[in-house]
């Protein structure tokens, strides 16, 4: 049974596929940060429709006391822990790259 998945595992490159889509997820989650805490606020300044005072809401509805460690209306504090989740997902998948390489799971 071992024999076989393994196989299964081998043949069609699972290991690889799950290491893309996870990645995949959690990129698209930095970007989505990225892009809401750091750069719409800089856009909404540049165009006068958001004061720095707004910072701690997101569509009318406040946020969380740890995401609102911000400067001006960027909220760093909601972006570093998007980055931090990103970092420890990275890591944890290299981890299990590096176990499935040394049982010759490819």
């Amino acid at each position: 049974m071992r024999a076989e998945f393994m196989s299964f595992l081998s043949q069609y490159k699972v290991l690889g596929l799950a290491v893309a889509f996870i990645l995949g997820l959690y990129l698209g989650n930095l970007v989505q940060g990225l892009v809401n805490d750091l750069m719409m606020p800089l856009i909404s300044i540049a165009t006068g429709s958001v004061g720095p005072l707004k910072a701690c809401t997101a569509g009318g509805t406040p946020v969380p006391a740890w995401q609102c460690i911000a400067v001006g209306p960027f909220l760093i504090g909601s972006f570093l822990g998007t980055l931090i989740t990103f970092i420890v997902v990275v890591f944890v998948v290299f981890l299990i790259v590096k176990v499935a390489k040394r049982s010759n799971i490819q």
